[in-house]
This record gives structure tokens, C-alpha cells and sequence, in this order.
């Protein structure tokens, strides 16, 4: 397998659920607030494993010096290495390990992982300053959303089957069982499908 390959599965939307927002400038009445969309370092982490499990690798490098925790960070994917810099926000959040997990976000995007967020329109929102969120979320378009989820209902179905995969029973025999219906439910919806 090749990275080009599995490029496109690399690149595609993550599920809406999994897309969340955070402020990168509040106004100095504190009312509105640019929010920004971000995923996290574990769903970058689960992406690579759903598409290339056992073929990817990350490390890090710290670097000496910087008011804030700093590394450099090295990702490996199908044998291609991409690098870039993480740092750790200030505060508690501050942290050697926030600074890899930004380092990670940052080097997976050089693969296209959620590369389209950079994509999206800035959104100026009202803001609670005093809950820190805002007043509602913003909405992803149409087309930074999966296939599944540009149609009616289907984020929650998304949101179902990513459930699913971390409630598989441990042992072998349920998920044989939980399989057997599953099937037979996909057959009721395409009973065309199944008779070809």
C-alpha cells in the first residue's frame, strides 16, 4: 500500500461529533468570539489507525528554550515522514504532552488529515464570557461534513457506529452475534441488493 492509496480516506471529513470549536479571539466587550474548528490528537490517532493501522509512527524531540513546552514532531505514514512544531498552550493546559499533541495535529495535516478545517469560514459568534462557550455552537457547512451526514439523520447514525466500535463485546462469540444482526438488518434495508 502507498500513500496515495489512502489518501483520499485520509483526508476526508471527520464525523461532526468528533469536530469541536474553541475561541481564538474574543472582542474586548466580550460579546462575540472568532471560534475556530479543531479535532483532537486521539482523532487523529484513530484516523491513521483506521486507515493505516501498523503503518504509521510518531515521535518527538523537545525543544530547549521556549517560554512554553515546544517540540518538534515526526510523523511517519507509509514510509513518507512530515515534520513540523508543537506548542503547549500557557497555563495548566501548558504541558510537554500538549505540546505533542499539537505537534501531531500539525504534522498529520501535512497528510491531509483535517487539513479542510483551515478551510472553513471564520465564524463570529455571540459569547458567554462567563461560562467561557458560546452562546450556540457553530454549524459545520454541508460540505465539511461526511457523505453519511448530508443526509437527514445520518449524523446520528454516524455517531451510532462510532459508538458501536468502542461497545463490541470482548468476546468472540457476541461480536459474531452482534455481526449476524447487523447483516440482517443491512439485508432488510437492500433486499435487492442481497438476491443479486
Amino acid at each position: 500500500m502507498k500513500l496515495s492509496d489512502v489518501q483520499r480516506r485520509l483526508s476526508a471529513p471527520f464525523p461532526t461529533h468528533l469536530v469541536d470549536f474553541k475561541p481564538q479571539a474574543v472582542t474586548k466587550d466580550k460579546k462575540r468570539a472568532l471560534m475556530v474548528a479543531y479535532v483532537d490528537a486521539r482523532a487523529v490517532m484513530d484516523r491513521l489507525d483506521a486507515v493505516c493501522p501498523n503503518d504509521w509512527h510518531f515521535e518527538i524531540t523537545p525543544i530547549d528554550g521556549t517560554p512554553t513546552p515546544t517540540v518538534k514532531g515526526r510523523l511517519t505514514v507509509l514510509g513518507v515522514t512530515r515534520e513540523d512544531i508543537g506548542e503547549a498552550g500557557e497555563g495548566e493546559a501548558g504541558t510537554l504532552k500538549a505540546a505533542a499533541s499539537d505537534a501531531l495535529k500539525r504534522c498529520a495535516v501535512h497528510f491531509g488529515v483535517g487539513r479542510y478545517l483551515y478551510d472553513l469560514p471564520m465564524s463570529w459568534v455571540e459569547w458567554d464570557d462567563a461560562k467561557r462557550t458560546p452562546v450556540r455552537e457553530p454549524e459545520l457547512p454541508e460540505w465539511a461534513r461526511p457523505e453519511p451526514e448530508r443526509t437527514p439523520g445520518g449524523a446520528h447514525l454516524v455517531q451510532a457506529i462510532e459508538q458501536l466500535r468502542f461497545e463490541l463485546p470482548a468476546d468472540l462469540g457476541a461480536q459474531r452475534e452482534v455481526y449476524k444482526h447487523l447483516r440482517a438488518a443491512l439485508a432488510a434495508l437492500k433486499p435487492d441488493d442481497q438476491a443479486a
